[in-house]
């Protein structure tokens, strides 16, 4: 069948079109950036178009071209943006991708929500966190994901859509460089040798590995008629203090320094996810987290042209 990709060249859409590949799926990548990602190797199973999502026209005219059967939308602004220039993409642009879809007879959407809908964990205590929980989500991000998810509702209930969202925790690679990502400082810093600082070391952090969330969405997208509309993603409670351990126990010179010990789990997102739902349906099973760190570790040492680190 073919998919459709908005934001496919970015930091999980390339991983998400090479896994679709590898299913033998035929895919349409929509980016406004087509040149970040290369997928020749995969020849004309792979076509690459530049578009933008927050112009209707654009999305449409994709749409309509290439019949998708499934849309997956990719397409996001990370942290905190001047309000009109972050509503365009985050609100209007996902509002294009679901209205394109409807016109043009696409039922299966896909989307991309976030923890950050559901707030501080605070609010909740020391439990995980539920997909039906109450959303505290209050910054410009979170909204705007809650917004979403609300839209997505609205389509599936007004005109008998199956959009599905997938909510990804603190997604880490080696090459995320935006969002949340003093998760991903915390490895990627030391391996390169170089020193790194925080302001608290129990400061919590819920890190899932960027080749895991790819597949997390390959198999919520590739399902005909999923058991619920939203499904937390789920990874691996941390402080950022016991990250530096395990990054220390790969590279013991490793130069990684706090300004205070506590004071940061108080004011921590949601770090406790319960994602029993993407677990039971889909059989979901994350690698150990201590492997993605030294795989993170080692990814970046070979970047910089250092040796990999033993296990």
């Amino acid at each position: 069948m073919s998919i459709l990709v908005i934001g496919g060249t970015g930091f999980i859409g390339l991983r998400v079109i090479r896994l679709l590949a590898e299913r033998g799926e035929e895919i349409v990548c929509m980016d406004i950036n087509p040149a970040a990602a290369r997928f020749d190797d995969l020849g004309k199973q792979v076509r690459v178009i530049r578009g933008d999502v927050t112009q209707f026209d654009d999305v449409a005219a994709v749409t309509t071209e290439t019949k998708p059967s499934r849309v997956l939308n990719l397409s996001y602004h990370l942290g905190d943006h001047p309000p009109h220039v972050a509503t365009k993409l985050n609100i209007i642009g996902m509002d294009n991708c679901f209205e394109a879809a409807r016109l043009c007879g696409v039922n299966r959407v896909v989307y991309a929500s976030s923890l950050a809908v559901s707030g501080q964990q605070k609010h909740f205590g020391d439990r995980p966190v539920t997909e039906e929980d109450y959303q505290y989500g209050d910054y410009q991000y979170a909204q705007h994901k809650r917004f979403n998810e609300f839209q997505a509702a609205d389509y599936n209930r007004k005109y008998g859509m199956t959009i599905t969202g997938v909510r990804p925790a603190n997604v880490t690679g080696p090459d995320k460089v935006r969002g949340s990502v003093d998760h991903v400082n915390c490895v990627t810093q030391p391996a390169r040798g170089k020193p790194i600082s925080f302001p608290f070391a129990d400061a919590m952090r819920c890190p899932i590995h960027v080749d895991d969330i790819a597949e997390v969405f390959v198999r919520v997208l590739l399902k005909d008629k999923p058991a619920h509309s939203i499904y937390n993603s789920g990874g691996q409670p941390i402080s950022l203090g016991a990250l530096a351990d395990i990054v220390r126990g790969y590279l013991p010179d490793a130069q990684i320094s706090f300004d205070k010990q506590t004071g940061g789990k108080e004011s921590s997102g949601n770090y406790l996810i319960d994602n029993r739902r993407l677990v039971e349906e889909f059989g979901v099973q994350y690698r150990p987290y201590t492997e993605r760190v030294l795989q993170i570790i080692n990814e970046v040492r070979a970047q910089e042209g250092l040796p990999p680190v033993k296990a």
